[in-house]
C-alpha cells in the first residue's frame, strides 16, 4: 500500500489529532517515529494521514520522512494557529502562500540573512480555483513558542504578519528543499493583542475551537483534493 499513496495529509499538533479521531474510527492505525498514521481514500486518492507532532523539529522531520517514504505528490498540513487581534478574524481559514521562522535570531551579524534561509514562498499555480471554501492567502509566522504580546507590533511591521503557528514554517521549507508541492491551511482559533492572548491560560477556550476548526478543515478536504491539479 505505500507504494500506491497519492498525498500526506500532516496533523502536527496533539489536540489537532485528537479533534479528528472521531473521522478515524475503524481504520487501521499504524506507528511511525513521530506519531500514528492510516491509510485511507477520499476522492479515489489513497492518501495518508499522520500525526507529526508539535513545533518545528516534528513538524520537519516527520515531513520529510513522509516524504522519503511514500514519495506522495502533495504534502497537505492541516491545523490551527493564533491570529494578530485586527489583523485576521477568529474562524478565518489562512491559505498560507508565505511562511517565516521568525524566531531564528543572530546576535553576531545581522539576522535578515538566517531570516531569509529559512523563508519560503510557496508555489500554489498547480491549485486551482475556485476555492472550496473562503480563504484568506497569507504569510504565516512560525516559531517555537506561542505568540508573544509584546512582539505583535514588530511582527506585523517586519513580516506583515497576520498569525502565527509552530510548524507551518518547517514543513514548508522540507516540502520545497524536496521539490513536492505544499498545501497549508491553517484555522485561527484565537486572538492575541499587544497585552495578552485570550485563550492564553484558558486551554478550553483552545481545545473548543481547535475542534471546530478542524472539523471544519476536514469537512472540506475532499472539495481542496479537488483543486489539485498535479500531474
Amino acid at each position: 500500500m505505500d507504494s500506491d499513496v497519492w498525498g500526506v495529509v500532516i496533523l502536527s499538533a496533539n489536540e489537532e489529532w485528537k479533534a479528528l479521531s472521531l473521522h478515524f474510527e475503524g481504520i487501521a492505525r499504524h506507528n511511525s517515529p513521530f506519531g500514528e498514521y492510516l491509510f485511507c481514500q477520499i476522492q479515489n486518492k489513497p492518501l495518508v494521514i499522520l500525526h507529526g507532532g508539535w513545533g518545528k523539529t516534528a513538524g520537519a522531520a516527520s515531513a520529510q520522512y513522509a516524504i522519503q517514504r511514500w514519495q506522495p505528490k502533495v504534502v497537505i498540513n492541516l491545523g490551527t494557529c493564533g491570529g494578530f487581534q485586527g489583523r485576521v478574524r477568529r474562524g478565518e481559514i489562512i491559505l498560507v502562500e508565505e511562511t517565516w521562522m521568525y524566531d531564528i535570531e543572530e546576535r553576531m551579524a545581522d539576522s535578515w540573512e538566517a531570516l531569509e534561509a529559512y523563508h519560503v514562498r510557496l508555489n500554489l499555480d498547480w491549485l486551482v480555483q475556485p476555492y472550496p471554501q473562503p480563504v484568506r492567502r497569507a504569510a504565516l509566522l512560525s516559531a517555537d513558542r506561542d505568540l508573544n504580546p509584546a512582539e505583535i507590533p514588530l511582527l506585523t511591521e517586519k513580516f506583515n504578519g497576520i498569525a502565527g503557528d509552530w510548524e507551518s514554517g518547517a514543513i514548508a521549507w522540507v516540502a520545497q528543499r524536496n521539490h513536492t508541492p505544499c498545501l497549508i491551511l491553517r484555522g485561527v482559533t484565537d486572538l492575541v493583542d499587544d497585552c495578552d492572548g485570550e485563550a492564553y491560560g484558558r486551554w478550553d477556550v483552545f481545545a473548543q475551537a481547535t475542534r471546530n476548526v478542524m472539523n471544519n478543515l476536514w469537512q472540506h478536504l475532499p472539495a481542496w483534493l479537488l483543486c489539485c491539479q498535479l500531474s
